[in-house]
């Protein structure tokens, strides 16, 4: 298989690096959403909760989502600003996992990156009250045709109640694929943001 071998874990010191040199082939070689992450976060119960969400940014801070902020993840987040993500990419047969602390974007941040969507996206955003219940779908449409009406011709406002968080990693952990189920892991681990990182082989 075509990419990072065992030697190249070895000789990786920075976890946002690798994660940009692999997020990189994958954008090359996965055909759907190769920034699709399943997003998990804890209710007041201490109940999981899991869903597929977009990666829109990757640095040296973190890992950045945006979403409507009074929806399902957003209560939970706000309860307990702690949460873990996994990208899987089958295509290269690779896998990250990150947890840690969230914070929440600034917003200018969240103006530029909605400002970013297509105008349809910006109509859905502002149409949508996420995850609360909806009488019908021709409830939701109708509101959909009465925004498109509202702002035709002009630019859509991002919502208040609209913006991104950054998952801060504590962890980071690095998943490749190898013969006869002997794959290779490695994490990454730090106490907080001003820490350095501290490398560990994992048995697969």
């Amino acid at each position: 298989m075509a990419g990072l071998i065992s030697g190249d874990f070895a000789e990786s010191s920075d976890p946002f690096a690798l994660f940009a040199a692999w997020f990189a082939e994958a954008i090359a070689a996965e055909p759907n959403d190769p920034d699709a992450m399943a997003l998990a976060t804890v209710d007041a119960a201490g109940l999981p909760d899991v869903r597929m969400v977009l990666l829109k940014q990757a640095d040296a801070r973190g890992f950045v989502f945006y979403t409507n902020e009074q929806s399902a993840k957003g209560g939970e987040l706000a309860t307990n600003p702690k949460a873990a993500l996994v990208l899987h990419w089958k295509s290269i047969r690779r896998q990250v996992r990150v947890r840690g602390p969230i914070e929440r974007v600034t917003a200018a941040e969240a103006d530029a990156y909605f400002a970013s969507r297509s105008w349809g996206s910006r109509i859905a955003a502002v149409a949508s009250d996420q995850s609360r219940p909806l009488d019908s779908r021709a409830t939701f449409e109708a509101r959909i045709a009465e925004l498109t009406k509202k702002y035709e011709g002009k630019d859509v406002p991002r919502p208040a109640h609209w913006g991104g968080y950054r998952i801060v990693p504590s962890e980071i952990e690095f998943w490749q694929d190898r013969p006869h189920r002997m794959h290779d892991r490695v994490r990454f681990a730090r106490k907080d943001a001003n820490s350095t990182w501290t490398k560990t082989r994992l048995y697969p």
